[in-house]
């Protein structure tokens, strides 16, 4: 079989001279193992963090010379563990590559509802993108209606549904995107109350004008100089929930350079992985699966065709080149 191989740790987003499209011993299922035909992988900006030597991080660096993992869905091809069958549509952490052998326990292995009317939403909606939308800016967020809520990287998989979750909760909503094409979307299509392009000469200003009031809600993916944006816009009393830093994965970052502002506003900042809550699936699932069946949330896929171009679409997630969630299908 086909699979990418970690060969390198890679310097910025030079993924061509790191990890390589290699021949691979096909699978078969040991003992308590689950092979999987992957026809869908997700491409998620936080497994750059894994692809380097950094020790310090939720996740082990992957070890140089093996697959490089993510989350896929497919077919079960062979079960040896229980509950799981030949033909199920599953969902797991399993492997960049054609199949996919995983340990439900380890895995994440979940067995998917087949009725659901596009199936990439198990990747979308319905997965940990929507989970970590709904977990960060209801709960870590403490959103309330009439707040101001702000979300960086609002076009991307993750900020899109936080965006829209908070339209939901009641909350006047902004988006941080890069360009006038990304912006005018989050306004124009999702409904958004005001976009900023973080590229613009005055990021700080932008927040500012969008935000008279103040931010009381920040939905950070991205860290680095962009959470120094927002910090002096940051509301008294407002809460930043923070799940992710693109900015800063492929090398820690210094900072925040504004650091101050989190004493004088009496802010509150939380980190936090959609490992924290993945127990809690089938409840986060049912609450997003009713807001997707009332056609409350939405999200588009930029989807890419066949296993040799997966390095291609990993890298919009650092250059800006996509529109909500990046998917490879095999």
């Amino acid at each position: 079989m086909k699979a990418w191989q970690l060969d390198d740790y890679p310097a910025g987003n030079d993924f061509a001279a790191a990890i390589h499209l290699v021949d691979a011993p096909t699978p078969s299922a040991a003992e308590g193992e689950v092979v999987i035909a992957n026809e869908l992988l997700s491409l998620d900006a936080g497994t750059r963090m894994w692809m380097t030597p950094r020790t310090d991080s939720y996740q082990p660096p992957i070890p140089l010379g093996s697959v490089v993992p993510g989350l896929v869905l497919g077919r079960v091809l062979e079960s040896r563990a229980e509950g799981f069958a030949a033909g199920d549509l599953v969902r797991a952490f399993g492997q960049w590559a054609e199949i996919s052998v995983v340990r439900p326990e380890l895995s994440g292995l979940v067995v998917l509802d087949d009725g659901v009317a596009d199936p990439r939403q198990h990747l979308g909606v319905l997965g940990m993108n929507g989970w970590t939308a709904l977990v960060g800016i209801a709960e870590v967020g403490r959103t309330r209606p009439g707040e101001t809520v702000l979300v960086s990287a609002a076009a991307g998989a993750t900020g899109i549904l936080a965006a829209q979750i908070a339209r939901i909760l009641g909350a006047r909503v902004i988006g941080i995107a890069g360009g006038p094409r990304k912006c005018a979307f989050l306004t124009d299509e999702l409904g958004l109350d005001a976009a900023v392009d973080h590229r613009g000469a005055d990021v700080e200003g932008a927040i500012a004008a969008a935000a008279p009031n103040g931010v009381d809600v920040y939905f950070d993916n991205v860290g680095g100089p962009l959470l120094d944006a927002v910090l002096p816009n940051m509301a008294h009393y407002g809460r930043i929930a923070l799940c992710g830093l693109v900015a800063g994965y492929a090398e820690a970052q210094p900072g925040p350079r504004r650091f101050d502002q989190i004493l004088a506003r009496r802010l509150q900042i939380t980190g936090f992985f959609s490992p924290d809550f993945m127990d809690r699936g089938p409840e986060l699932t049912d609450r997003l699966r009713g807001w997707l069946d009332d056609g409350r949330l939405t999200m588009p896929f930029d989807e890419t065709a066949g296993l040799a171009n997966v390095l291609g679409a990993y890298a919009k997630l650092f250059t800006g080149g996509n529109v909500g969630k990046v998917i490879v299908r095999l």
